[in-house]
Order: structure tokens, then sequence, then C-alpha cells
């Protein structure tokens, strides 16, 4: 695992990894606590995984996201991508339950709320490693080697706002998307169904954003309509 050095070009400065462990975590957490009636002894083996992903990738980066090698690199996505399929997976059994046996309003309002943050956790992570090369290419390597962008940010094309405005773009500031942005737009996705602060340019992040959506439109249309429905 060799550190990466940082391009003469370059001026940001790199990630922080432990916002991001703290968010994995929380989604393992919420996974893990999901209603017994929901999901059975499956979720020990996705959170189980998803920390036998996590350790590696903390050892290799337990400070700031400098270290990049093809191994990592390959079990950042897998972490993020076994978040997402699982989540979908268990949206399934929610909505399954729902539509069969499920008399456990509360139970399923919690479940939902737990599936919902989770979704907005999983997909924000899969944003955050599939952006332009990932977390440590976007602040190390040279502006032009980065792969194409898989999103438009306002601070990609604010350098001709006024001053106060432009102080904060990529042309002046060297500025690069961090994991609260791509958290931001999951989170604004997964509420509004549709892209409003960064706009997807790539085939996969619009499929990877429309099936976000889809999801979270299914967690309000019905399961927590149904729930409240129950409870009535």
């Amino acid at each position: 695992m060799a550190v990466v050095q940082q391009h003469p070009s370059r001026t940001t400065v790199s990630e922080h990894r432990w916002p991001v462990v703290a968010a994995l975590l929380l989604a393992l957490g919420l996974y893990a606590a999901l209603p017994n009636e929901f999901i059975g002894a499956q979720r020990f083996v996705v959170v189980g995984t998803g920390l036998a992903l996590l350790i590696p990738l903390v050892i290799e980066n337990p400070h700031r996201l400098t270290r990049q090698s093809a191994w990592s690199r390959r079990l950042a996505i897998a972490l993020a991508v076994l978040l997402v399929v699982a989540n979908q997976l268990t949206l399934v059994t929610l909505v399954v339950s729902l539509l069969t046996v499920a008399k456990d309003a509360p139970g399923l309002l919690q479940a939902a709320l737990q599936v919902w943050v989770a979704n907005v956790i999983g997909f924000a992570t899969l944003y955050w490693e599939l952006d332009r090369g990932g977390p440590v290419r976007r602040t190390m390597d040279a502006r032009a080697t980065l792969p194409p962008a898989d999103f438009r940010f306002p601070q990609d094309e604010d350098a001709d706002a006024a001053p106060e405005v432009a102080a904060r773009s990529a042309a002046r500031q060297d500025w690069t998307p961090r994991f609260a942005d791509y958290l931001y737009t999951s989170l604004s996705n997964s509420m509004a169904f549709s892209a409003t602060d960064a706009m997807p340019l790539s085939w996969r992040v619009k499929l990877l954003m429309g099936l976000q959506a889809f999801g979270g439109f299914l967690i309000l249309a019905l399961v927590i309509a149904r729930s409240v429905n129950i409870l009535a």
C-alpha cells in the first residue's frame, strides 16, 4: 500500500477517513437493529462482511485518504455495493411483508426509517467511491488525468460568479467534492426523488440515482402510507 504523491498542481487537502467510517458504522448498525420479523440471521452476514471489508480500509488510511492500491479500491467499492444491495433486498422484504401478513405498524415504520437512512448512506458512499476515480484520486491526481466526472456540482462552474461565490469554486480554490457533498446529494435525491444539488452526468450514476429515488418512493408511498393506514 504505497502513499500516493499529490500532484504539484493540486492544493486541496485530502479527506479525513473518520466521517465516512462513522457513516458506514451507522448504516451497518441500523441494518443490524432491524426488527426480527422483517429480517433474520442474514443481517449478521451483511454486518460481518461489511466490517471485514471496512477494517483493512481503515488500516490502509487511518487518518487521511492518501493511500490507494488496486485491492483497496475494489474493497471500497465492494463495501458500498454491499450496503446498497442489502438495503434493496430488505426493501423488497418490507414491501412483501406489508402486502401479505404485516400487522405491526410501529415495527414497519421503524424498519422503513432504518432502511431509508441506511440507503441514503449506502448510495452516498457508492457515489463518493465512483465519482472521478474515488476520494484518493480526486485530491491527489492532476485534474487533467482524472476520469470523467459522474456529477457536476455547483462549485464546478462558479468561477465566473460573484467574488464571494467564486471564492469557493473548483477553479479558484482547487475545490473537490467531499463525502458530505455526496451525502447531501444522496439525501436530497431520496427526499425529492430527483437530482437537486449535483447533476448526474454518466449513465451509471443516472441509473443509480433512479434506483435510489424509486426505493425512496416505495418507502414513502407504500410502506409508510400503509403503516399509517393500519394505525388509523
